[in-house]
């Protein structure tokens, strides 16, 4: 599977085209509602920018348009290094699993807010798992790099705490501290960690796996 350079290509280049169109459809949908109230586009690109989802889809953008040009750059090499691209795949398939088991029965979209949707929460997960797979050289994944990984969810989790704080706007439900209080949302916020763990786990088992056959 993807085992021919130029079917590997044409699936980096695929998925990476997906990945920027599902940020750019969101990024638009909220910059027209906005626009529309009358409300700062600056405001609208900060809540853009404060969702782990649209975070987590732009990292996974970046590796796969990093994979699919050639020209050498420390972004580049920082991006492919396979802890790095590692790390972002725990994080999206986060995305995916916490969106269908905690978000997905809070709200129906639909027309492009439903394209988004579908690609930000439910393609892309699987495009970079696949990805991961069978394009990052494996092999090279210790316990160690689940203490660096963890780095991003919890400065993520302090950072919307923050926002929280002064502007009352949360981008979660299960971290809404004005309706849960501080407690209930560390609590799910440990467990949300937890589960980051179990799945960091699980990828470094793959990995291991992988690199034997």
């Amino acid at each position: 599977m993807l085992n021919a350079p130029a079917m590997r290509r044409r699936f980096v280049v695929v998925a990476a085209i997906l990945g920027w169109a599902g940020l750019s459809i969101q990024m638009y949908l909220i910059f027209h509602s906005r626009w529309t109230l009358g409300a700062s586009l600056l405001g609208g690109l900060m809540s853009f920018f404060s969702y782990f989802t649209v975070l987590s889809n732009t990292l996974v953008a970046t590796v796969l348009t990093c994979e699919m040009t050639s020209r050498e750059s420390a972004a580049r090499r920082w991006f492919l290094q396979p802890w790095v691209s590692s790390g972002i795949a725990v994080s999206i398939v986060v995305v995916g699993l916490a969106y269908s088991l905690l978000l997905r029965h809070l709200w129906h979209p639909e027309g492009w807010q439903w394209l988004a949707d579908e690609l930000l929460h439910d393609v892309m997960p699987v495009l970079f798992l696949v990805y991961w797979f069978c394009c990052v050289p494996k092999g090279a994944l210790r316990l160690r790099h689940i203490a660096l990984w963890m780095i991003y969810p919890l400065a993520y989790f302090g950072y919307a705490l923050w926002r929280g704080h002064f502007l009352a706007v949360y981008p979660y439900p299960f971290i809404d501290v004005e309706k849960l209080g501080y407690p209930q949302v560390f609590i799910n916020a440990g467990g949300l960690l937890a589960g980051f763990v179990v799945i960091a786990l699980a990828l470094i088992g793959l990995d291991r796996w992988r690199a034997r056959i």
